[in-house]
């Protein structure tokens, strides 16, 4: 990528790794270790301002992704650079006043939120943490102003978590998470909890706030519908490999990655007299522990050829920032040049 690219991107991710390691028998014996391959070398940037959405099947390394952006778990590996600032290079005070910029809002509002807390002090807790130099007074305005915005009732402060529905919970969440005006928020599937209408009604806020703060948003979700109504890009996840990423009119209309056909194929479609034509996985997830040599997806693909099963497709830019890891759907002209024709 050029040097003005580089100047535009505002967040950017490379060759990320995240491994657990585990050891095989006794808890106390460090023979035979093995790395879980949570997130295993990804790479992508995010401009400013917009939604950039992470999808996949369960299991496929999103979450863990989405919390090593944040420094909530350490990477193995790579580097992450946020408004041109390497986050991997902060020292553990530096990165904790970084959350002042970037903060994170998770998936389930009822294990997020300390039931013994009212919502004045689960919202004023980060001014207490970042903004230590505003008064008392100052702190309680910004909370009604942040409760006004997410559209809580400023009756509702000296309320407990176990008194609101799970709709009026995940706003609080929101509250306290934009309440020091941050640049840069992952949403780790924020409204997969929630019932439909409800979900809407979630999601019209985080559209609303975004545009009227310009954050700057992860969308992490394996709710495809949700993705299409909010995100600007999308980047498709299949065992810690990001294998297809691309501005979403492009992904939604043009899949090119096998297992992103398949994902999509499954999206319901609310009209009785259309009939769509679904694609199934055949076999099962591999395992982390050891996945598959080559592409990592050729063993569930129907289109698997000998190269994919040696060597690992890297993700290739086909036009208009439309990027692909597979060896088998990558336009002409391309396969003609590496293979010397041109």
């Amino acid at each position: 990528m050029d040097t003005n690219s580089r100047q535009t991107d505002y967040v950017r991710v490379e060759s990320i790794k995240k491994f657990f390691h585990t050891s095989k028998g006794s808890l106390f014996s460090r023979k035979e270790r093995k790395a879980v391959k949570a997130v295993n070398d990804v790479s992508f940037t995010i401009k400013k301002g917009e939604i950039f959405s992470i999808v996949g099947e369960s299991g496929c390394g999103k979450t863990t992704l989405g919390r090593v952006l944040l420094r909530l778990l350490e990477p193995t590996a790579g580097s992450i650079r946020f408004d041109g600032i390497n986050l991997l290079d902060l020292k553990k005070e530096e990165m904790r006043l970084m959350r002042n910029r970037v903060q994170i809002i998770f998936q389930d509002p009822y294990s997020s939120l300390n039931p013994r807390m009212t919502v004045k002090e689960l919202i004023k807790a980060p001014l207490d943490v970042f903004q230590r130099n505003l008064s008392e007074k100052e702190k309680l305005e910004k909370v009604f102003s942040i409760m006004e915005k997410v559209g809580l009732n400023p009756e509702f402060i000296e309320k407990y978590p176990h008194e609101f529905s799970g709709g009026q919970m995940q706003r609080i969440v929101i509250a306290r998470a934009l309440i020091v005006n941050p640049e840069f928020i992952i949403c780790d599937e924020p409204v997969s909890a929630l019932d439909v209408s409800v979900r809407a009604q979630v999601l019209n806020l985080l559209k609303d706030l975004q545009q009227e703060m310009g954050l700057t948003l992860v969308f992490i979700s394996h709710d495809l519908s949700v993705v299409r109504f909010l995100c600007d890009r999308v980047a498709v996840m299949y065992l810690g490999n990001i294998v297809e990423l691309g501005d979403k009119e492009d992904i939604f209309n043009n899949q090119l990655h096998p297992y992103t056909e398949s994902l999509f194929s499954a999206i319901p479609v609310p009209d009785p007299d259309v009939r769509v034509e679904r694609i199934p996985l055949e076999g099962d997830v591999p395992s982390p522990y050891d996945p598959p040599q080559g592409c990592s997806f050729h063993t569930r693909c129907k289109y698997a050829e000998e190269c994919c099963k040696t060597i690992k497709p890297e993700l290739r830019d086909i036009g208009n920032g439309h990027l692909v890891a597979c060896h088998l759907r990558l336009p002409e002209q391309i396969l003609n040049k590496e293979n010397g024709n041109d």
